[in-house]
């Protein structure tokens, strides 16, 4: 009886190690199969004397990108909330890059005077600017947050940020022409609507929010590319992926626990995210191209309302008044 149970029970860890064994091997096989198969950038080109800025690249992706960039021989201007992780970040992308043109700024994209006081520092120091690439972004998921002015946090930090931001550089950006204006979207704004009746929802499920302000990225980007017709400045717009990175940090227990098998088992590593952002600020195949949508280094095909010229005018008149948007600010 003892020995029929024993090889019951040898039999039922057989199988589950089986198991587990074919759920790692699986694992490691959509690994593989997700980096030869996606999106890469192939591009060679260099990127000596020119400069870059990149929001929020600490970690994840953004950090991938200013690595590549670096690599390729650009001033790289790390845009940052946190100064000592920015310090430390940019001390290890000195160190596997061999590029000492790294430096570190403070920036907050929640808040309007922070961006304001980048953009000062930027317009002083710099006289080019080659690549403006919008990476940061935050995803709140049950807290609800209002900045000091006034503005949804998701919002503040994903859309009205870099749309002030954009508009304080403009005259930088065109001065340097040809230069790209490079937005990190996600096709997760499908998820979502545009409900310009309430471009400040501070009373709506934040974890919703971060859909909306993705989908607000690509109007915006749009409206931009339009306005900036014959500058030669571009302004493209792209989906990286799902990727494993930071920006899942907000997620609570228990549903964390679910969503870090998934991540871990299906999304792309940062460096695989990074690809086409990459592509847009480097790639000579999309040089003139301008008012697009990227996937997998790939233009892609957006929804009938991302691509509503009237709602992206629209938006960008709300917008201004949103980010207090003053008289002598540059025009775009």
């Amino acid at each position: 009886m003892l020995l029929g149970i024993g090889a019951c029970l040898l039999f039922c860890y057989a199988i589950i190690g089986t198991i587990t064994i074919g759920a790692v091997l699986l694992m490691i096989g959509l690994r593989l199969f997700a980096w030869y198969t996606l999106g890469i950038c192939k591009s060679k080109a260099k990127m000596d004397g020119k400069v870059v800025i990149i929001t929020g690249c600490t970690s994840g992706i953004g950090k991938e990108t200013a690595k590549d960039l670096a690599k390729r021989g650009a001033k790289v201007i790390m845009a940052c909330r946190n100064l000592d992780s920015a310090n430390v970040i940019k001390d290890e992308l000195v160190k596997s890059t061999g590029n000492n043109n790294i430096v570190v700024r403070k920036l907050d994209l929640s808040s309007l005077k922070s961006v304001r006081e980048f953009a000062q520092q930027i317009n002083r120091e710099e006289s080019r600017l080659d690549v403006l690439l919008h990476n940061a972004g935050t995803a709140e998921t049950f807290r609800k947050k209002v900045t000091d002015d006034g503005l949804e946090m998701t919002m503040a930090t994903n859309h009205y940020g870099p749309f002030l931001l954009t508009h304080l550089l403009i005259d930088l950006l065109k001065r340097s022409a040809p230069s790209r204006i490079v937005v990190v979207a996600s096709e997760l704004y499908r998820l979502s609507s545009l409900n310009l009746n309430n471009m400040n929802p501070t009373s709506t499920f934040p974890g919703y929010l971060y859909y909306v302000s993705k989908y607000a990225n690509i109007v915006f980007t749009q409206e931009l590319a339009r306005r900036l017709q014959g500058s030669g400045v571009t302004a493209n717009c792209l989906h990286p992926g799902m990727i494993d990175s930071g920006i899942w940090r907000n997620v609570p227990v228990p549903l964390s626990w679910g969503l870090y098998l998934i991540i871990k088992g299906f999304f792309k590593t940062p460096e695989q995210g990074a690809q086409t952002s990459i592509y847009l600020a480097v790639s000579d195949e999309v040089i003139g191209v301008t008012g697009k949508y990227f996937m997998d280094c790939h233009e892609h095909g957006l929804s009938q309302g991302a691509q509503d010229a009237a709602k992206g005018k629209k938006l960008w008149e709300l917008s201004e008044g949103f980010v207090k948007l003053e008289a002598n600010d540059p025009k775009i």
